[in-house]
């Protein structure tokens, strides 16, 4: 996800003389940037650093940690950074790596047995390297309804046993489509090998090491009246606060950690000093030989013979828990997070020893988390001008707007049907999927009710569409995720079989509702 904010002529003419000039960006450019951007998106709040040439030139927060308690973000706030965890994934197996205590073409079977894909082919050769580079054959998303939204009542067995029911989409090891599920699993082997669980593993070989003293791997470790900032939703242009995204232990290795702009600073400095920190660059995290590793095209994502005009871009790819691609003659290492109401991108660029990060807590924010490190980057860069602030606040309005009009022409149809008769005795009954367990639909005091019995949010009234296909409203309001539900029926009219899809065409591609094969078991 990626989004942000708009304004003022002053700090307009400041945006137009980014020409890509060759010195430093002042922290006085940086804040009119943030400036434009609060003033056009409904943004709560967003934190800022850069480090350029093994200094941080630039940490700084802007608006609020929560519009209830109108309490300010500063340096210190922490966010969640949800997917920018998948690179200390990466970076715990290097360690071990490292150790001697595996290699990235292990098989995952030899440490977790009881590991099994789709395939048997696919379960005995699928390696470490697999787990973490979205190659696997599956779907976008593939079983992302067990985590999200939160908190469901599965558990990492569940995730292991899921894999075999899940029916891939592509040829293994042949088409890029993001995962999260598999780094769960990475996170399970660093605790199979290690001893230790994923989030004391972080905690005690990358976070205190490298002195990020406020970041915790998991929402739980919070302690009482931390400063965090809460997540918010700016859908139909209202600033919303909403419940921070929790999913106990199992989320961590994909998407757990909360981390400050001054915790991840530290972090950025020593991947850009491949892999050393301390006084005098004399302790090491990880060796730069596993650096370059993970920092190498293995999947790719995009592929220009010509170079784009603008950018000089010619390729795009994924490593291991970073996202690879050039620009200008430059490799750009980077990656993006988003979790309900919280949005982050990291851009690391070696060959000019640049680190940026942006965090915040709005979903979608006008994707300020996108265009305020993108215009940063081209002032780097020497890249011609453009004004992503507006670009991209423009184009989060249009698509909301594109997907109201589907949504709204859905409740439309349904108000226009509601006096179809209906009956309830065809479609109640118990439907299993195997990976995501059973769900329910009943009478609920007159009404046709959809109910998870292992995602708690995912209960919510079914309202008649058209045929056989209902229209779930799910009592989950922070994101927008309503659910068509088509029932297959049998000769006497009974329903046997479920299958769903997102409603609106700008659904988080996590709802994977398109993957559940419900079928009636009572």
């Amino acid at each position: 996800m990626t989004y942000l904010k708009n304004s003022c002529i002053f700090t307009l003419l400041i945006l137009l003389s980014f020409n890509g000039f060759s010195q430093e960006i002042t922290s006085k450019q940086i804040d009119s940037l943030v400036a434009k951007s609060m003033s056009i998106t409904n943004s709560a709040g967003l934190a800022i650093a850069i480090v350029k040439d093994g200094k941080v030139i630039h940490s700084k927060g802007y608006g609020l940690k929560s519009v209830t308690s109108k309490e300010k973000v500063d340096q210190e706030t922490l966010f969640s950074i949800a997917s920018n965890s998948k690179a200390f994934t990466s970076a715990a197996l290097a360690i071990l790596v490292d150790e001697g205590k595996l290699t990235w073409d292990d098989k995952v079977i030899d440490y977790i047995p009881e590991f099994k894909m789709y395939d048997d082919y696919v379960t005995a050769n699928f390696t470490i390297t697999d787990l973490l580079t979205h190659r696997s054959g599956l779907g976008l998303g593939a079983g992302d309804l067990m985590i999200f939204p939160d908190p469901g009542n599965f558990t990492i067995d569940d995730i292991l046993n899921s894999f075999q029911y899940q029916t891939p989409t592509s040829a293994f090891r042949t088409k890029y489509d993001y995962d999260n599920l598999l780094y769960l699993v990475a996170g399970e082997v660093i605790f199979r090998i290690s001893g230790t669980s994923w989030a004391d593993f972080i905690q005690t070989r990358i976070f205190n090491p490298l002195g990020m003293t406020n970041a915790t791997p998991l929402i739980k470790y919070l302690k009482p009246n931390a400063n965090v900032a809460m997540p918010h939703s700016s859908y139909n242009d209202k600033l919303v606060e909403v419940a921070p995204y929790n999913s106990g232990d199992l989320v961590g290795a994909a998407g757990g950690i909360n981390a400050s702009v001054n915790d991840l600073s530290k972090w950025m400095l020593m991947q850009l000093n491949k892999g050393k920190y301390g006084t005098g660059l004399s302790k090491t995290l990880f060796s730069e030989k596993l650096q370059k590793q993970m920092w190498s095209p293995l999947t790719i994502t995009g592929y220009n013979l010509y170079a784009d005009e603008r950018t000089g871009n010619h390729f795009s790819a994924y490593g291991l828990g970073w996202e690879i691609s050039d620009e200008k003659g430059k490799i750009i290492v980077q990656h993006t997070g988003g979790l309900t109401g919280m949005l982050s991108r990291t851009i690391l660029v070696p060959e000019l020893n640049l680190g940026i990060v942006v965090l915040t807590n709005t979903d979608p924010g006008g994707y300020a988390f996108y265009s305020i490190p993108e215009t940063i980057l081209d002032w780097y860069l020497n890249i011609e001008k453009k004004d992503w602030i507006t670009e991209l606040s423009d184009y989060s309005k249009a698509e909301e707007k594109d997907g109201d009009k589907v949504t709204k022409a859905v409740w439309e149809t349904v108000k226009a049907n509601k006096k179809t008769k209906i009956n309830f005795n065809n479609y109640i009954g118990t439907y299993n999927d195997p990976w995501f367990g059973d769900i329910t639909i009943t009478d609920k005091n007159g009404k046709l009710w959809f109910t998870s019995k292992r995602s708690p949010k995912l209960n919510g009234q079914m309202y008649f569409y058209k045929a056989t296909t209902f229209a779930v409203k799910w009592e989950f309001k922070d994101m927008p995720c309503d659910a068509f539900a088509t029932f297959n029926l049998n000769e006497e009219g009974k329903a046997i079989q479920i299958k769903m899809k997102g409603i609106s065409p700008n659904i988080d591609f996590s709802f994977d509702f398109q993957d559940l094969n419900l079928k009636r078991i009572d």
